[in-house]
C-alpha cells in the first residue's frame, strides 16, 4: 500500500532535521523563525503502476534561511544549495530514499524560486526545491 500524505511529510522533514541548526516542520509554521524548512504536497498522480501502485508525489520544500538583508544568510544558502555536504538540502534529502520505509525512492529534482518573502515588515531569504517520492 502506499505511503499517505502524512508519512511522506513526516519523512521529509526528518531528513531535512539531518542539517545542524535547521528547524524543520511537516506543513509551515505559523511564525518566521530562520533558519527552517518544511514539505508541501504540490501533485499526485495515482495509478503509476497496476494494481495502485507507484503513487507519484510531488513536493516542494521551503527553505527560510534569514534575514534579505544579512550577508550570514548568502553563506547559509551557498551550503542549502551545495550538492554535497553537511548542509546540503539535497543530500540531507535524499540521505535516506525510503523516507524511513514508507516511500520507493525519492529525487530531488531542482531548486528555485531563491527570492525574498515579506513578513511582519521584514523581507527573508526563501528557496524552494521540488521533489519527486514514489510511494
Amino acid at each position: 500500500m502506499p505511503a499517505t500524505v502524512s508519512q511522506v511529510a513526516t519523512g521529509l522533514a526528518t531528513n531535512l532535521a539531518t542539517i545542524t541548526g535547521l528547524r524543520t516542520s511537516t506543513r509551515q509554521p505559523e511564525q518566521l523563525n530562520p533558519p527552517f524548512a518544511f514539505p508541501t504536497l504540490t501533485s499526485l498522480t495515482y495509478h503509476g503502476a497496476m494494481g495502485g501502485g507507484n503513487v507519484i508525489m510531488e513536493w516542494t520544500i521551503t527553505a527560510i534561511v534569514g534575514r534579505w538583508v544579512d550577508r550570514n544568510s548568502y553563506t547559509i544558502l551557498d551550503g542549502y544549495l551545495s550538492y554535497s555536504g553537511a548542509t546540503s538540502l539535497r543530500a540531507a534529502i535524499e540521505s535516506d530514499s525510503t523516507l524511513g520505509g514508507v516511500a520507493r525512492t525519492l529525487v530531488v529534482t531542482s531548486a528555485r524560486n531563491i527570492s525574498a518573502v515579506s513578513n511582519a515588515e521584514a523581507e527573508f531569504l526563501e528557496i524552494q526545491l521540488q521533489v519527486t517520492v514514489h510511494a
